[in-house]
């Protein structure tokens, strides 16, 4: 039940920052939009000053985002992963999540000259390219753009790319993915991209490059970008020798 807020030891926008904070943990899920500034004000008796402060608290905070022009919204909790070598589809699922994909892009061709050296192609040799969007519970996660050797794979685009290229690889052509060499960079968010994870330009992201290996030869070369909002990672870090 709603209660009058009052004057007391707490800020008055304290104290409402506490009862949406209750509300949008245990009550509303991601997604859901919560009451108007209107409703706020008449059903806790505060100032449209206090209810603006305490909804930017909680957007800065990252419990709610704001949409132009369609209102306030709970927020998705992110995603923490620890870091490891697994498919997209495997790690959602291991995390409790139902996963989905969009394949963009699935064609045959020549690769960029940095794709070509990363998997040791000879020049003008083509790789497959496989573009999609992943997601979480219906929500956009991460766009990946991979690039895979044909000869390692041939007949790679006939299968059902929309789950997991890592299965496939080592249930189908007896290639496992079994060691990569990556590297995590904090990107602002393209134009193309952006529109993808249904965020602003310039927003920024977790961008992956990652060199997959199958044994010793390179297999994938992908990037990644991931909405920092929705996903982080978790690593756990050691000291090269002991510490006197």
């Amino acid at each position: 039940m709603s209660r009058r807020i009052t004057e007391g030891a707490e800020p008055k926008h304290q104290q409402l920052r506490r009862i949406l904070l209750d509300l949008i943990t245990n009550r509303l899920a991601p997604g859901a939009a919560i009451p108007s500034e209107r409703q706020l004000i008449a059903e806790y008796g505060v100032s449209r000053i206090t209810v603006r402060e305490a909804l930017g608290q909680l957007v800065n905070e990252g419990h709610l985002e704001r949409v132009r022009g369609k209102g306030t919204f709970v927020a998705h909790r992110p995603m923490q992963s620890t870091l490891h070598l697994a498919s997209f589809t495997e790690e959602m699922r291991a995390m409790g999540h139902v996963p989905t994909t969009v394949v963009l892009v699935r064609e045959e061709r020549v690769p960029p000259a940095a794709t070509i050296a990363a998997l040791r192609l000879a020049e003008g040799e083509a790789a497959y390219h496989l573009k999609r969007l992943r997601m979480a519970d219906g929500a956009p996660v991460s766009v990946d753009d991979a690039w895979l050797a044909a000869a390692v794979f041939p007949g790679l685009l006939e299968h059902d790319l929309s789950g997991s290229v890592y299965s496939i690889a080592a249930d189908v052509y007896g290639h496992p993915i079994d060691r990569a060499q990556q590297t995590v960079a904090a990107n602002p968010a393209a134009d193309e991209v952006a529109t993808l994870l249904g965020t602003r330009t310039g927003a920024p992201l977790l961008e992956f490059d990652r060199v997959s290996y199958s044994g010793t030869r390179p297999v994938e070369h992908a990037r990644s970008w991931y909405r920092s909002d929705r996903y982080r990672v978790q690593m756990e870090v050691t000291a090269a020798r002991a510490i006197a």
